[in-house]
Protein backbone atom coordinates (compact mmCIF):
# COMPACT_ATOMS: atom_id res chain seq x y z
CA UNK A 1 0.00 0.00 0.00
CA UNK A 2 1.44 3.33 -0.72
CA UNK A 3 2.34 5.82 1.54
CA UNK A 4 1.62 9.49 1.56
CA UNK A 5 5.30 10.88 2.21
CA UNK A 6 4.01 14.46 3.40
CA UNK A 7 5.64 17.32 5.56
CA UNK A 8 3.97 15.41 8.74
CA UNK A 9 5.32 12.29 7.46
CA UNK A 10 8.80 13.60 7.23
CA UNK A 11 8.05 15.03 11.09
CA UNK A 12 6.52 11.59 12.58
CA UNK A 13 9.98 10.17 11.17
CA UNK A 14 11.89 12.56 12.71
CA UNK A 15 10.48 12.02 15.90
CA UNK A 16 11.30 8.30 16.00
CA UNK A 17 14.53 9.00 14.79
CA UNK A 18 15.71 11.48 17.54
CA UNK A 19 13.28 9.81 20.35
CA UNK A 20 15.51 6.74 19.85
CA UNK A 21 18.68 8.79 20.36
CA UNK A 22 18.86 7.43 24.50
CA UNK A 23 22.46 6.82 23.78
CA UNK A 24 22.44 4.78 27.52
CA UNK A 25 19.92 1.73 25.92
CA UNK A 26 22.90 -0.40 24.82
CA UNK A 27 24.60 -0.22 28.27
CA UNK A 28 21.85 0.72 30.86
CA UNK A 29 22.88 -2.44 33.01
CA UNK A 30 26.29 -2.56 32.52
CA UNK A 31 26.05 0.85 34.04
CA UNK A 32 24.22 -0.20 36.67
CA UNK A 33 26.34 -2.97 36.81
CA UNK A 34 29.51 -0.48 37.11
CA UNK A 35 27.45 1.53 39.80
CA UNK A 36 27.63 -1.69 42.40
CA UNK A 37 24.40 -2.72 41.80
CA UNK A 38 22.66 -6.25 41.67
CA UNK A 39 20.11 -7.56 39.73
CA UNK A 40 17.70 -7.10 42.05
CA UNK A 41 18.45 -3.86 42.18
CA UNK A 42 18.41 -3.18 39.03
CA UNK A 43 15.65 -4.88 39.05
CA UNK A 44 13.80 -2.76 41.65
CA UNK A 45 14.55 0.36 39.95
CA UNK A 46 12.67 -1.16 36.79
CA UNK A 47 9.88 -2.05 39.05
CA UNK A 48 9.86 2.02 40.51
CA UNK A 49 10.01 3.60 36.85
CA UNK A 50 6.64 1.36 36.11
CA UNK A 51 4.97 1.70 39.24
CA UNK A 52 5.36 5.49 38.64
CA UNK A 53 4.40 5.09 35.22
CA UNK A 54 1.43 3.42 36.57
CA UNK A 55 -0.14 5.53 38.65
CA UNK A 56 0.45 8.63 36.28
CA UNK A 57 -0.49 7.14 33.10
CA UNK A 58 -4.00 7.17 32.87
CA UNK A 59 -4.36 11.20 34.39
CA UNK A 60 -1.78 11.95 31.71
CA UNK A 61 -3.49 10.19 29.36
CA UNK A 62 -6.52 12.03 30.33
CA UNK A 63 -5.00 15.35 29.91
CA UNK A 64 -3.49 14.32 26.88
CA UNK A 65 -7.27 14.14 25.39
CA UNK A 66 -8.70 16.45 27.13
CA UNK A 67 -6.00 19.51 27.18
CA UNK A 68 -3.55 18.79 23.55
CA UNK A 69 -1.14 16.18 22.68
CA UNK A 70 0.91 18.40 21.98
CA UNK A 71 1.59 19.87 25.40
CA UNK A 72 1.43 16.56 26.40
CA UNK A 73 4.58 15.89 24.28
CA UNK A 74 6.18 19.10 25.05
CA UNK A 75 5.88 17.79 28.90
CA UNK A 76 7.42 14.41 28.33
CA UNK A 77 10.24 15.22 27.00
CA UNK A 78 11.10 18.19 28.91
CA UNK A 79 10.96 15.51 32.24
CA UNK A 80 13.07 13.13 29.99
CA UNK A 81 16.00 15.51 30.18
CA UNK A 82 15.74 16.09 34.10
CA UNK A 83 16.01 12.88 33.94
CA UNK A 84 18.92 12.28 31.99
CA UNK A 85 20.43 15.35 33.75
CA UNK A 86 20.22 13.43 37.27
CA UNK A 87 21.19 10.29 36.04
CA UNK A 88 24.97 11.82 34.78
CA UNK A 89 25.31 14.12 37.82
CA UNK A 90 24.08 11.02 41.06
CA UNK A 91 25.50 7.59 41.60
CA UNK A 92 23.40 5.93 44.18
CA UNK A 93 20.08 4.20 44.33
CA UNK A 94 18.03 6.11 45.59
CA UNK A 95 19.07 9.55 43.51
CA UNK A 96 18.91 6.61 40.86
CA UNK A 97 15.36 6.21 41.96
CA UNK A 98 14.08 9.44 41.77
CA UNK A 99 15.91 9.83 38.06
CA UNK A 100 13.51 6.86 36.87
CA UNK A 101 10.57 8.54 38.51
CA UNK A 102 11.53 12.05 36.48
CA UNK A 103 11.85 9.42 33.48
CA UNK A 104 8.05 7.90 34.35
CA UNK A 105 6.83 11.15 34.26
CA UNK A 106 8.48 11.85 30.68
CA UNK A 107 6.78 8.00 29.33
CA UNK A 108 3.41 8.55 30.65
CA UNK A 109 2.80 12.21 29.06
CA UNK A 110 4.23 10.36 26.09
CA UNK A 111 3.05 6.90 25.89
CA UNK A 112 0.11 6.50 23.52
CA UNK A 113 0.31 10.44 22.58
CA UNK A 114 1.80 10.02 19.34
CA UNK A 115 0.49 7.08 17.99
CA UNK A 116 -2.82 9.35 18.55
CA UNK A 117 -0.93 12.31 17.03
CA UNK A 118 -0.37 9.67 13.90
CA UNK A 119 -3.86 8.20 13.92
CA UNK A 120 -5.44 11.60 13.81
CA UNK A 121 -3.29 12.96 11.04
CA UNK A 122 -4.11 9.50 8.65
CA UNK A 123 -7.75 9.99 9.67
CA UNK A 124 -7.28 13.83 8.74
CA UNK A 125 -6.21 12.78 5.38
CA UNK A 126 -8.94 9.93 4.30
CA UNK A 127 -5.80 7.29 4.66
CA UNK A 128 -6.57 5.51 7.87
CA UNK A 129 -6.61 2.42 6.14
CA UNK A 130 -2.95 2.28 5.62
CA UNK A 131 -2.20 2.84 9.75
CA UNK A 132 -0.36 -0.30 10.27
CA UNK A 133 2.22 0.68 6.79
CA UNK A 134 2.18 4.22 7.82
CA UNK A 135 3.25 3.58 11.75
CA UNK A 136 6.07 0.84 10.47
CA UNK A 137 7.53 3.02 8.46
CA UNK A 138 7.88 5.60 11.54
CA UNK A 139 9.09 3.04 14.02
CA UNK A 140 11.39 1.83 11.08
CA UNK A 141 12.51 5.58 11.31
CA UNK A 142 12.97 4.89 15.00
CA UNK A 143 15.04 1.77 14.95
CA UNK A 144 17.38 3.41 12.49
CA UNK A 145 18.09 6.34 15.22
CA UNK A 146 18.67 3.31 17.35
CA UNK A 147 21.26 1.45 15.43
CA UNK A 148 23.04 4.84 14.39
CA UNK A 149 23.12 5.97 18.42
CA UNK A 150 24.56 2.38 19.72
CA UNK A 151 27.53 3.78 17.76
CA UNK A 152 28.06 6.86 18.81
CA UNK A 153 27.42 5.88 22.39
CA UNK A 154 29.78 2.64 21.74
CA UNK A 155 32.30 5.81 20.86
CA UNK A 156 31.72 7.40 23.55
CA UNK A 157 31.83 5.21 25.85
CA UNK A 158 35.33 3.78 23.97
CA UNK A 159 36.74 6.77 24.49
CA UNK A 160 35.57 8.23 27.97
CA UNK A 161 35.97 4.65 29.89
CA UNK A 162 32.80 4.66 31.55
CA UNK A 163 29.32 4.39 30.76
CA UNK A 164 27.74 7.88 32.40
CA UNK A 165 28.82 9.99 29.62
CA UNK A 166 26.02 8.30 27.94
CA UNK A 167 23.52 10.13 29.63
CA UNK A 168 24.64 13.60 29.34
CA UNK A 169 25.12 12.86 25.82
CA UNK A 170 21.44 11.96 25.71
CA UNK A 171 20.54 15.77 26.44
CA UNK A 172 21.09 17.08 22.56
CA UNK A 173 18.76 14.86 20.30
CA UNK A 174 15.93 15.23 23.54
CA UNK A 175 16.03 18.58 23.07
CA UNK A 176 15.74 19.12 19.08
CA UNK A 177 12.68 16.68 19.91
CA UNK A 178 11.31 18.76 22.06
CA UNK A 179 11.57 21.56 19.49
CA UNK A 180 10.15 19.37 16.96
CA UNK A 181 6.70 18.78 19.10
CA UNK A 182 6.18 22.54 19.09
CA UNK A 183 6.58 22.77 15.37
CA UNK A 184 3.48 19.89 15.30
CA UNK A 185 0.36 21.74 14.22
CA UNK A 186 -2.70 22.44 16.25
CA UNK A 187 -4.76 20.16 14.68
CA UNK A 188 -3.23 16.86 15.64
CA UNK A 189 -4.30 18.14 19.58
CA UNK A 190 -7.74 15.93 18.23
CA UNK A 191 -11.40 16.90 19.55
CA UNK A 192 -11.31 18.60 22.24
CA UNK A 193 -14.14 20.54 24.27
CA UNK A 194 -13.37 24.56 23.65
CA UNK A 195 -12.69 25.98 27.10
CA UNK A 196 -14.67 29.79 27.46
CA UNK A 197 -14.75 32.01 29.81
CA UNK A 198 -11.93 34.29 30.89
CA UNK A 199 -8.96 32.83 33.18
CA UNK A 200 -7.00 36.23 33.29
CA UNK A 201 -8.90 38.81 35.44
CA UNK A 202 -8.31 42.84 35.28
CA UNK A 203 -6.19 44.05 39.00
CA UNK A 204 -9.83 45.86 39.09
CA UNK A 205 -12.01 42.90 39.35
CA UNK A 206 -9.64 41.14 42.17
CA UNK A 207 -10.87 42.57 45.10
CA UNK A 208 -12.02 39.62 47.03
CA UNK A 209 -11.39 36.22 47.00
CA UNK A 210 -15.27 35.88 46.37
CA UNK A 211 -15.31 38.06 43.71
CA UNK A 212 -12.46 35.80 42.22
CA UNK A 213 -14.53 32.44 42.55
CA UNK A 214 -17.06 33.99 41.24
CA UNK A 215 -15.74 34.82 37.81
CA UNK A 216 -13.81 32.32 37.31
CA UNK A 217 -16.75 29.47 38.06
CA UNK A 218 -17.67 29.19 34.74
CA UNK A 219 -14.79 28.05 33.18
CA UNK A 220 -14.08 25.48 36.36
CA UNK A 221 -17.25 23.94 35.55
CA UNK A 222 -16.27 23.92 31.74
CA UNK A 223 -12.95 22.50 33.42
CA UNK A 224 -14.62 19.96 35.20
CA UNK A 225 -16.92 18.54 32.09
CA UNK A 226 -14.09 18.61 30.34
CA UNK A 227 -12.04 16.15 32.35
CA UNK A 228 -15.45 13.99 32.95
CA UNK A 229 -16.11 13.97 29.14
CA UNK A 230 -12.51 12.03 28.54
CA UNK A 231 -12.75 10.13 31.94
CA UNK A 232 -16.13 8.67 30.90
CA UNK A 233 -14.42 7.67 27.51
CA UNK A 234 -11.64 5.96 29.77
CA UNK A 235 -13.82 4.10 31.90
CA UNK A 236 -16.14 2.80 28.65
CA UNK A 237 -13.09 0.62 28.15
CA UNK A 238 -13.33 -1.36 30.83
CA UNK A 239 -17.07 -2.95 29.70
CA UNK A 240 -15.59 -3.83 26.32
CA UNK A 241 -14.04 -7.81 26.80
CA UNK A 242 -12.68 -7.78 23.06
CA UNK A 243 -10.98 -4.83 23.59
CA UNK A 244 -9.63 -5.82 27.05
CA UNK A 245 -8.55 -9.07 25.86
CA UNK A 246 -6.59 -6.87 23.05
CA UNK A 247 -5.09 -4.54 25.54
CA UNK A 248 -4.11 -7.57 27.77
CA UNK A 249 -2.31 -9.62 24.55
CA UNK A 250 -0.38 -6.21 23.98
CA UNK A 251 0.51 -5.59 27.28
CA UNK A 252 1.60 -9.03 28.04
CA UNK A 253 4.07 -9.31 25.35
CA UNK A 254 5.70 -6.02 25.80
CA UNK A 255 6.22 -6.20 29.61
CA UNK A 256 7.89 -9.46 28.45
CA UNK A 257 9.98 -7.93 25.85
CA UNK A 258 10.58 -5.14 28.08
CA UNK A 259 11.43 -7.09 31.60
CA UNK A 260 13.91 -8.96 29.41
CA UNK A 261 15.87 -7.28 26.42
CA UNK A 262 18.33 -5.78 28.74
CA UNK A 263 19.73 -8.86 29.73
CA UNK A 264 21.09 -9.08 26.19
CA UNK A 265 23.81 -6.74 27.42
CA UNK A 266 25.41 -9.29 29.92
CA UNK A 267 25.22 -12.10 27.21
CA UNK A 268 26.92 -9.95 24.74
CA UNK A 269 29.02 -8.96 27.66
CA UNK A 270 30.25 -12.13 28.16
CA UNK A 271 30.78 -12.70 24.72
CA UNK A 272 33.33 -9.94 23.79
CA UNK A 273 35.60 -10.83 26.63
CA UNK A 274 35.72 -14.03 25.22
CA UNK A 275 36.71 -13.13 22.01
CA UNK A 276 40.28 -13.23 20.90
CA UNK A 277 40.21 -9.40 19.37
CA UNK A 278 41.18 -5.56 20.82
CA UNK A 279 43.72 -7.36 24.04
CA UNK A 280 45.57 -4.37 23.45
CA UNK A 281 42.48 -1.82 25.32
CA UNK A 282 40.77 -2.25 28.44
CA UNK A 283 37.67 -4.65 29.03
CA UNK A 284 35.43 -1.58 28.99
CA UNK A 285 36.45 -0.78 25.68
CA UNK A 286 36.76 -4.10 24.27
CA UNK A 287 33.21 -4.22 25.93
CA UNK A 288 31.97 -0.92 24.09
CA UNK A 289 33.18 -1.56 20.62
CA UNK A 290 31.08 -5.33 20.47
CA UNK A 291 27.89 -4.14 22.46
CA UNK A 292 27.86 -1.00 19.95
CA UNK A 293 28.48 -2.29 17.08
CA UNK A 294 25.94 -5.74 17.26
CA UNK A 295 23.46 -3.23 18.68
CA UNK A 296 23.81 -1.32 15.04
CA UNK A 297 23.56 -4.45 13.34
CA UNK A 298 20.39 -5.22 16.00
CA UNK A 299 18.61 -1.99 14.96
CA UNK A 300 19.10 -2.21 11.28
CA UNK A 301 17.37 -5.95 11.60
CA UNK A 302 14.28 -4.46 13.45
CA UNK A 303 14.32 -1.08 11.17
CA UNK A 304 13.85 -3.23 7.77
CA UNK A 305 11.52 -5.30 10.46
CA UNK A 306 9.20 -2.52 11.10
CA UNK A 307 8.80 -1.04 7.67
CA UNK A 308 7.63 -4.60 6.56
CA UNK A 309 5.08 -5.07 9.10
CA UNK A 310 2.15 -4.93 6.87
CA UNK A 311 3.75 -7.88 4.61
CA UNK A 312 3.36 -9.76 8.00
CA UNK A 313 -0.33 -8.73 8.36
CA UNK A 314 -0.77 -10.03 4.99
CA UNK A 315 0.84 -13.36 4.85
CA UNK A 316 -0.94 -13.99 8.24
CA UNK A 317 -4.41 -13.15 6.73
CA UNK A 318 -5.62 -10.69 9.31
CA UNK A 319 -4.39 -8.69 12.21
CA UNK A 320 -5.65 -10.71 15.45
CA UNK A 321 -4.33 -13.90 13.28
CA UNK A 322 -0.54 -11.68 12.88
CA UNK A 323 -1.45 -10.75 16.52
CA UNK A 324 -1.64 -14.40 17.80
CA UNK A 325 1.46 -15.97 15.74
CA UNK A 326 4.08 -12.86 16.60
CA UNK A 327 3.36 -13.87 20.47
CA UNK A 328 3.79 -17.40 20.20
CA UNK A 329 7.18 -16.91 17.88
CA UNK A 330 8.25 -14.21 20.75
CA UNK A 331 7.88 -16.60 23.35
CA UNK A 332 9.72 -19.36 21.46
CA UNK A 333 12.45 -17.15 21.09
CA UNK A 334 13.08 -16.04 23.95
CA UNK A 335 12.90 -19.54 25.27
CA UNK A 336 15.96 -20.34 22.76
CA UNK A 337 17.86 -17.34 23.72
CA UNK A 338 17.74 -18.30 27.53
CA UNK A 339 18.41 -21.79 26.67
CA UNK A 340 21.91 -20.98 24.37
CA UNK A 341 22.46 -18.32 27.54
CA UNK A 342 22.66 -21.05 29.91
CA UNK A 343 24.79 -23.49 28.22
CA UNK A 344 27.24 -20.63 27.45
CA UNK A 345 26.54 -20.75 23.23
CA UNK A 346 26.65 -17.17 22.97
CA UNK A 347 26.22 -16.34 19.81
CA UNK A 348 23.13 -18.93 19.50
CA UNK A 349 21.76 -16.74 22.19
CA UNK A 350 22.44 -13.65 20.56
CA UNK A 351 20.97 -14.63 17.16
CA UNK A 352 17.76 -15.79 19.11
CA UNK A 353 17.35 -12.11 20.49
CA UNK A 354 18.36 -10.29 17.32
CA UNK A 355 14.94 -12.06 15.89
CA UNK A 356 12.95 -11.25 19.06
CA UNK A 357 14.29 -7.34 19.04
CA UNK A 358 12.72 -7.74 15.15
CA UNK A 359 9.45 -9.54 15.80
CA UNK A 360 8.66 -6.69 18.88
CA UNK A 361 8.95 -3.98 15.74
CA UNK A 362 6.99 -5.61 13.08
CA UNK A 363 4.21 -6.58 16.20
CA UNK A 364 4.10 -3.25 17.79
CA UNK A 365 2.74 -1.96 14.35
CA UNK A 366 0.44 -4.93 13.56
CA UNK A 367 -0.60 -4.15 17.86
CA UNK A 368 -1.22 -0.69 17.73
CA UNK A 369 -3.48 -1.20 14.13
CA UNK A 370 -5.59 -3.75 15.39
CA UNK A 371 -6.63 -1.83 18.64
CA UNK A 372 -7.06 1.75 16.50
CA UNK A 373 -10.02 -0.91 14.88
CA UNK A 374 -11.18 -0.77 18.57
CA UNK A 375 -10.77 2.16 20.46
CA UNK A 376 -12.87 5.36 19.36
CA UNK A 377 -10.74 8.13 17.87
CA UNK A 378 -11.34 10.40 20.33
CA UNK A 379 -10.20 8.35 23.21
CA UNK A 380 -7.26 7.06 21.06
CA UNK A 381 -4.88 8.94 23.39
CA UNK A 382 -6.56 7.35 26.89
CA UNK A 383 -7.38 4.03 25.17
CA UNK A 384 -3.78 3.61 24.33
CA UNK A 385 -2.45 4.91 27.70
CA UNK A 386 -4.51 2.16 29.58
CA UNK A 387 -2.42 -0.46 27.21
CA UNK A 388 0.93 1.33 28.17
CA UNK A 389 -0.35 0.79 32.21
CA UNK A 390 -1.07 -2.56 31.99
CA UNK A 391 2.02 -2.85 30.53
CA UNK A 392 3.78 -0.98 33.24
CA UNK A 393 1.96 -2.61 36.11
CA UNK A 394 3.27 -6.42 34.72
CA UNK A 395 6.92 -4.68 34.41
CA UNK A 396 6.71 -3.64 37.70
CA UNK A 397 5.87 -6.97 38.82
CA UNK A 398 8.41 -9.27 36.40
CA UNK A 399 11.57 -6.94 36.38
CA UNK A 400 12.28 -7.30 40.42
CA UNK A 401 11.33 -11.90 39.68
CA UNK A 402 13.79 -11.16 36.83
CA UNK A 403 16.75 -9.74 38.79
CA UNK A 404 16.35 -11.87 41.60
CA UNK A 405 16.36 -14.70 39.23
CA UNK A 406 19.28 -13.20 37.77
CA UNK A 407 21.65 -13.44 40.78
CA UNK A 408 20.44 -16.97 41.82
CA UNK A 409 20.23 -19.20 39.06
CA UNK A 410 21.95 -16.99 36.17
CA UNK A 411 20.63 -14.81 33.14
CA UNK A 412 20.22 -17.74 31.01
CA UNK A 413 18.00 -20.08 33.24
CA UNK A 414 15.86 -16.89 34.16
CA UNK A 415 14.98 -16.26 30.63
CA UNK A 416 13.90 -19.61 30.07
CA UNK A 417 11.34 -19.90 33.32
CA UNK A 418 9.52 -16.19 32.00
CA UNK A 419 9.11 -17.63 28.73
CA UNK A 420 7.63 -21.06 29.94
CA UNK A 421 5.36 -19.03 31.97
CA UNK A 422 4.54 -16.89 29.13
CA UNK A 423 3.97 -19.80 26.85
CA UNK A 424 1.60 -21.36 29.31
CA UNK A 425 -0.70 -18.40 29.26
CA UNK A 426 -0.48 -17.87 25.46
CA UNK A 427 -4.18 -19.43 25.42
CA UNK A 428 -5.95 -17.02 27.98
CA UNK A 429 -4.48 -14.07 25.70
CA UNK A 430 -5.22 -15.02 22.29
CA UNK A 431 -7.50 -12.45 20.82
CA UNK A 432 -10.28 -13.24 18.25
CA UNK A 433 -11.29 -11.61 14.51
CA UNK A 434 -13.70 -8.77 14.97
CA UNK A 435 -16.78 -10.02 13.78
CA UNK A 436 -17.42 -13.09 14.92
CA UNK A 437 -19.38 -14.14 17.59
CA UNK A 438 -17.28 -11.99 20.07
CA UNK A 439 -16.94 -9.05 18.05
CA UNK A 440 -17.82 -4.98 19.24
CA UNK A 441 -18.79 -2.46 17.35
CA UNK A 442 -16.79 0.49 18.04
CA UNK A 443 -18.25 3.32 20.15
CA UNK A 444 -18.59 6.60 19.28
CA UNK A 445 -18.55 9.64 21.75
CA UNK A 446 -20.58 12.68 20.88
CA UNK A 447 -20.11 16.05 23.08
CA UNK A 448 -22.46 18.50 23.18
CA UNK A 449 -22.45 21.42 25.95
CA UNK A 450 -19.98 19.72 28.49
CA UNK A 451 -22.13 16.38 28.15
CA UNK A 452 -21.17 13.10 26.51
CA UNK A 453 -23.30 11.01 25.06
CA UNK A 454 -22.54 6.91 23.58
CA UNK A 455 -24.15 5.04 20.58
CA UNK A 456 -22.35 2.26 18.41
CA UNK A 457 -21.38 3.17 14.90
Amino acid sequence: MAILKDVMYRKFCAYGFLKNFRFFDPFIILFFRESGLSFLEIGVLFSIRAVATNLLEVPTGVIADAYGRRKAMISAFSFYILSFALFYLVSCFSRYAMAMVLFAFGETFRSGTHKAMILEHLKIKGIAASKVEYYGHTRAASQLGSSIAALIAAGLVFYTGGFRVVFLASIVPYILALLLMISYPKELDGEIIPLKGKWKLRRASMRSASMRFTSMRPALIRLAGRIAAALHGFASIFRRPLLLRGLANSASFDALFRSTKVYLQPILQAQALALPVLLFVRDEQRVAVVVGVLYFVLHLGTSYAAANAGRMRERAGSLPAAVNISYLLGVCLLGVAGVSAALRIYPLSIVAFLGFYMLQNVRRPIMVGYLADLIPQRTMATGLSVEFQLRTLLSAGIAPLVGLLADRIGVGGTLVIIAAVAAAGASLLRVRIKGGRNSERPLVYIVQDGKQDRKEE
